[in-house]
């Protein structure tokens, strides 16, 4: 069905859970911000840090600026390795590559980031190209980084490229581009967030990404 895979990040091949919810809580402190629910915290699971730090404590953007750069001081020293790749993943990541498909990863997460955290765990080898935002805050909107990608490889055909993702702005950013999109539900997105977003697919484990390839004849 599908012969190109853009995968997001956290939530989706790894669980950041940990690293996500320090970094945001060290930064919050360095803001005056003593959070303690819990909802909020996992609520920066996935969505461009710079838009949650903005929609959940209602800050302007010489906050937001201030917030991500106390964000960072934690995350890349520490955060970024609290972390654990989803059960499964490398072999389903083996096997798309063994049938022929193409891998991307599309994060909000910055670049070099990304880079870091899937060399670190031993997967960047599976992807042709590792695409996330930009440090400065450019090219945060999933949509923008799909269009990148999109845009960079002409011979990609968009009836068969697939966005693989947990929360709605994956789903949401893959619509607005055009290609169909796969919720899955074992990250941090629910069954309902996905579904409004408009996934073209809803999967509930990891090996249910095998469906939706099949074996290029030779």
């Amino acid at each position: 069905m599908y012969t190109t895979f853009l995968f997001d990040l956290d939530g989706t091949l790894t669980d950041p859970k940990e690293g996500i919810v320090n970094s945001v809580i060290y930064a919050l402190q360095k803001m005056g911000i003593d959070e303690q629910d819990n909802y909020k915290l996992l609520s920066f699971i996935g969505p461009p840090i710079q838009h949650s730090f903005a929609n959940i404590y209602g800050m302007n953007e010489k906050q937001v600026t201030d917030a991500v750069t106390y964000y960072r001081e934690y995350f890349k020293t520490k955060g970024m390795f609290e972390n654990h790749v989803y059960e499964h993943i490398p072999s389903v990541l083996q096997d798309l590559k063994d049938a022929g498909k193409r891998l991307f990863v599309a994060t909000s997460k910055p670049t070099v980031f990304a880079k870091q955290i899937l060399e670190h765990f031993q997967m960047a080898h599976y992807f042709e190209e590792i695409v996330g935002s930009n440090l400065d805050g450019t090219r945060i909107a999933k949509t923008d980084i799909i269009q990148h990608i999109l845009h960079t490889y002409h011979d990609l055909e968009k009836e068969h490229v697939v966005m693989v993702g947990d929360r709605e702005h994956d789903i949401i950013g893959a619509r607005q581009v055009g290609i169909d999109s796969i919720g899955v539900m074992y990250g941090y997105g629910s069954k309902e967030e996905l579904a409004v977003a408009g996934a073209t697919h809803m999967i509930k484990d990891v090996e249910n990404i095998k469906k939706f390839y099949y074996v290029v004849e030779q």
